[in-house]
Parts: C-alpha cells; sequence; structure tokens
C-alpha cells in the first residue's frame, strides 16, 4: 500500500502563542500520534498566520486507523482548544508518485 499524508491547515487562536502551540504539539506527538501504527512524521509549516501539518503514514489503512488514536486524549483536546475550528481544513491523500 502506498504511503498516506494527514494534511492540516488551520490558525491558531490570538490567544495562543506559536511556542505554546508546538509544546503542545510536542506532547501530543510524543504521548499519543507517534504512538499509532505506522506513522513515520509530522511536520509543522508556517506561512503569515496559517499553519499547514503534514503527517505522514505507511499505509491508507494506518492513516484512517490512527484518526481515532486522539479521541477522549487530554492531549488531543488541548492542541485543538488551540486551533481557530472554523478555519480546519484536512485532507487524507495517499501517495501516487514520488520524484
Amino acid at each position: 500500500m502506498a504511503k498516506t499524508a494527514w494534511i492540516f491547515s488551520y490558525k491558531i487562536k490570538k490567544t495562543v502563542t506559536a511556542e505554546q502551540f508546538m509544546e503542545l504539539t510536542q506532547i501530543l506527538h510524543d504521548e499519543v500520534v507517534s504512538k499509532a501504527k505506522g506513522f513515520i512524521s509530522w511536520e509543522h509549516y508556517l506561512h503569515k498566520d496559517t499553519w499547514t501539518d503534514f503527517v505522514l503514514w505507511e499505509t491508507e489503512d494506518d492513516a484512517k486507523n490512527a484518526m481515532s488514536v486522539g479521541k477522549g486524549r487530554d492531549e488531543a483536546k488541548k492542541f485543538y482548544d488551540c486551533i481557530q475550528m472554523n478555519t480546519l481544513r484536512t485532507l487524507v491523500s495517499k501517495l501516487v508518485k514520488k520524484y
């Protein structure tokens, strides 16, 4: 199966600093997401005030199954509490070809 990416685009709340947000993201990564089957990496990108995350998975099934790993977890709640949810856009895309 092909590698698959979660691609998220969003803005954080104005009451949250980038440093605070990255600290909470690190905790979510370390305690939850990185422990899920098939996890490869998580990268943050920032353009002006819009964040884009690329979270890579070994397979499409791994990416789909991992969608629920944060459910009910305090680490995930704290992460999502930082985000302006009306700005959140999500794609789950599988690798077709790498050049």
